[in-house]
């Protein structure tokens, strides 16, 4: 196998004289200037360039929302506000990211099912859109801006009695901590009204991390009609319609990227179906890891190889502390390799081996790739982690067994 064949999808990097390009970037040049291993790459390009070609494709009634959590670099979510209509918050430290960046309030929305009463005041404050999880929330947040004296912006996050079929993590239908049950929003909106605060509309989203057109275009259709319904019941016009995400990268052998066109086509019939009363109505689509997810690679150094009974280990640097999802152990069942690759190493020949590359951790759980067959490597060498760019760094536990942080670098 070639230095630069890949184990599972991904085109994004490319490679030169044997060495992988970070934003072009030689990836040993690169590691000189970050000062270190391991890091976190993130190319600017690749990540435009998926913005233009989601706009190229979408309907143009369709704004586009970031949703930070994917990717909360600051420098990453500055890029992005120049990109993107909008953007999706978590937290207080999220929306500290996304107004630094230039995003105006009015174009940023918060949603979680924990909010305490400081990310509300500071919500409140800074006059973004709080996307309601339950009534207790609601009385919490009314009360919060009749004592600032200012008219709380709020839309309802929608728990339906439908799920993405085959999302990777599913976030609606039955019992859930996300959103309002869909037949208690009735009640929600009549008491938005009393209240009078300003509704701006409804937050549907159904599930993260999903291959298959066909499902993400029933989830639309559905979420469309179910807004219709809500729509019947709410205290003032339907500002927006946050229909989510749900669009998946491929991390794994045998899984292709995901085709927009079908969802496109969908979603210009489903928006060309709706009543007059939502023609002012801005739709919103909100993603997260389809921007960002490809974009970004994790690099670690080699620091060992041994030999354990005839398996070959590559000792390295880095690990799950860093890059929990590549480990395996941020949701899968069964464990799977990331694409996983050498990004440069010293020797020139064409020798392989079957290797698995783990961190310098005092745990089995500490596998970066698994039996794989990759060139052959001494120490020094250079392993990337592709499909990196969404989730790994603050989905980590960062401070487990005290070794130091990764950096991270917006390149290009």
């Amino acid at each position: 196998m070639s230095l630069g064949q890949l184990q599972a999808p991904g085109e994004t990097f490319g490679f030169a004289q044997g060495e992988l390009l970070v934003g072009q970037v030689p990836v040993r040049q690169l590691a000189e200037r970050v000062g270190q291993t391991p890091f976190y790459a993130y190319d600017r390009d690749a990540i435009s360039g998926r913005v233009a070609e989601w706009r190229s494709v979408m309907p143009d009634r369709l704004s586009l929302h970031f949703a930070i959590k994917a990717n909360p670099m600051p420098a990453l979510v500055a890029h992005m506000a120049g990109l993107v209509d909008g953007f999706d918050v978590a937290s207080a430290g999220e929306l500290r990211v996304a107004l630094d960046a230039g995003m105006a309030p009015a174009r940023i929305s918060f949603a979680g099912p924990g909010k305490t009463d400081t990310e509300l005041r500071a919500a409140v404050a800074a006059g973004i859109t709080v996307h309601l999880e339950s009534a207790g929330e609601l009385a919490r947040i009314a009360e919060i801006g009749a004592t600032l004296g200012i008219c709380p912006r709020v839309a309802v996050r929608v728990n339906p009695d439908f799920e993405l079929k085959s999302a990777g993590m599913k976030m609606s239908g039955g019992p859930k901590p996300f959103g309002v049950d869909a037949e208690a929003v009735p009640e929600m909106l009549g008491r938005i009204r009393t209240l009078g605060l300003g509704f701006r509309g409804f937050h549907i989203y159904t599930g993260s991390q999903n291959l298959r057109p066909e499902a993400i275009c029933q989830a639309h259709t559905q979420t469309l009609l179910l807004a219709q319904r809500l729509a019947e019941s709410a205290p003032g016009p339907v500002a927006y319609l946050n229909i989510g995400g749900g669009l998946g990268i491929p991390y794994f052998p045998g899984e292709r990227r995901l085709d927009l066109a079908p969802i496109a086509a969908n979603l210009a019939a489903g928006l060309a179906d709706l009543p007059e009363h939502f023609h002012d109505t801005e739709l919103i689509m909100e993603l997260g890891r389809y921007l960002v997810g490809e974009a970004g690679v994790y690099i670690c150094r080699v620091i060992d190889r041994k030999v354990s009974r005839g398996r070959t280990y590559l000792v390295t640097d880095g690990g799950l502390h860093h890059h929990l999802a590549a480990s395996g152990n941020f949701g899968q069942v069964v464990r799977k390799n990331y694409p996983v690759l050498v990004a440069a190493r010293q020797a020139s020949d064409a020798a392989t081996e079957e290797v698995t590359v783990v961190g310098p951790l005092c745990t089995p759980l500490d596998i970066l790739a698994e039996r794989l067959v990759l060139p052959v490597c001494a120490p020094g060498d250079l392993i990337a982690v592709l499909q990196s760019g969404a989730y790994g760094y603050t989905a980590s536990p960062l401070a487990f067994l005290s070794h130091p942080p990764p950096a991270q670098v917006l390149v290009g």
